[in-house]
């Protein structure tokens, strides 16, 4: 009994060592939770504060514009305004057409996109031909070149479009969705060289060995396409999905040149309130509020989606590896 007290006695402080060690290391983590946490609701809070001063708004009624005292939450919900408010602009704006418009010209593009982003970076990936090198540097090219720069020779090429002069007598495209179709399945969209980059460092991290087991079971390329590398690269896939149908969905500066600014459109509808409200009828003040109910009714189908899809969004992140 002595002896294994006098043990016990010599390792009791080895034990307060291993106390405090822990310790202090607990409240170092506990730290480093918080500094994190502050940082995240700081940058979210900035990316999440145009929203909340829309939807802050769009709740408003001419008198809370008017008081000084009135930041973000309104003196008095009045239900009956705020319905008004988006019951004028559901109607303004033809909304169920508009969205409907918008979200097949959205999708048709993001699946095209898809497409034709997956076949030339595998392509980029996989092949080896002449001037391989010198074709991707000029897919990262049009990532660095602004849309400005060739709007305006996309807007002849399409206005008298002849097929690279093989066509005996032009046709005008514009005013029709071909454009956008056109572009799209050429991979020359809207952000495509951004997709086809995603694609082609996703085609070369998948293995090899698949690839050549399906070669030597008798499959050919484009079924070993199909069947072995099309459901490795699903999760980038469906990253570029998400990004080409939220950024042809917000686009306003090619679909106004391609389509008239008369079409049944989200963006449209939402560019004619600030020109259509006469000033004399509404106060400004109103008519900032309705701006901001029209805005959050553009953006909510774009939240909804992401509601519905941010655990495969943020999974598909994660595997692709795209980071900043």
């Amino acid at each position: 009994m002595a002896a294994e007290l006098s043990r016990d006695l010599e390792t009791m402080p080895k034990v307060r060592r291993k106390s405090r060690f822990f310790t202090s290391h607990f409240w170092a983590e506990t730290l480093w939770a918080f500094v994190r946490a502050v940082l995240v609701l700081g940058i979210c809070y900035i990316i999440v504060y145009p929203l909340l001063i829309k939807l802050s708004s769009s709740m408003m009624t001419e008198k809370d514009m008017y008081d000084m005292l009135v930041k973000w939450i309104p003196r008095k919900l009045n239900y009956e305004s705020i319905v008004q408010n988006y019951r004028l602009l559901y109607g303004f704006m033809d909304y169920p057409k508009a969205l409907f418009n918008s979200l097949v010209l959205a999708t048709t593009v993001a699946l095209l996109q898809v497409v034709s982003s997956s076949l030339i970076g595998y392509g980029l990936a996989r092949f080896d031909f002449f001037g391989k090198n010198l074709l991707f540097a000029l897919v990262i090219l049009t990532l660095l070149i602004p849309p400005q720069m060739i709007m305006v020779p996309l807007f002849l090429n399409f206005r008298f479009f002849d097929f690279f002069g093989i066509m005996p007598k032009s046709v005008n495209l514009l005013g029709t969705y071909w454009p956008f179709i056109l572009t799209s399945i050429t991979g020359m969209g809207l952000r495509n060289g951004f997709f086809i980059y995603i694609m082609r460092q996703v085609f070369r991290g998948l293995p090899k060995s698949l690839e050549e087991a399906a070669l030597v079971d008798g499959a050919g390329q484009f079924r070993t396409f199909l069947t072995i590398m099309v459901p490795g690269a699903a999760s980038a896939m469906l990253v570029v999905f998400l990004f080409a149908f939220v950024w042809q969905y917000n686009d306003y500066q090619f679909t106004r040149m391609y389509l008239s600014n008369t079409a049944p459109l989200l963006p449209f509808s939402l560019e004619r309130l600030t020109r259509t409200f006469d000033v004399e009828q509404y106060s400004k003040e109103y008519i900032s509020i309705l701006n901001n109910t029209g805005m959050i009714m553009f953006i909510t189908p774009l939240l909804l989606l992401y509601g519905f899809l941010q655990r495969y969004f943020i999974e598909s992140i994660e595997r692709t590896g795209i980071v900043g």
